[in-house]
């Protein structure tokens, strides 16, 4: 148990807190392995590199990452004052969320189980 003043404790825990600007879309309607492919392609790239590839990548990810990523420059620019030209992805990941469960009906009275898995997709930039 910690010791201390709640108020103290807060205090602890908030100076702690990672500083750098972030965006994060929970439950996105795609695998964590299909949205990992997407954001292995954009780690370490400056910004507008990386928005390049997502423009022209044929995944459906690419399209929510690229608005996530748009997000993410854009709080970085309004409640961090960070300029868009020193700004590149410094994190990405995508870690699993709830999995909707189907029934699918089968030969002979039978039902196979459909998994819709989603995923929570986080994208956290720094200033080189």
């Amino acid at each position: 148990m910690a010791k201390g003043h709640r108020s103290q404790i807060k205090r602890e825990r908030n100076a702690q807190k990672d500083t750098r600007p972030s965006a994060k879309l929970s439950y996105a309607r795609v695998s964590v392995q299909k949205a990992c492919f997407v954001l292995d392609a954009i780690r370490g790239k400056d910004v507008d590199t990386a928005l390049a590839i997502l423009t022209y990548s044929p995944r459906y990810a690419a399209s929510i990452t690229k608005k996530l990523l748009e997000s993410a420059i854009a709080n970085a620019e309004t409640n961090n004052g960070l300029s868009r030209d020193n700004l590149y992805v410094a994190e990405c990941y995508a870690g699993q969320a709830a999995i909707m469960k189907r029934i699918r009906p089968r030969a002979q009275g039978r039902a196979y189980r459909i998994e819709k898995r989603t995923s929570h997709i986080t994208i956290i930039l720094d200033e080189r």
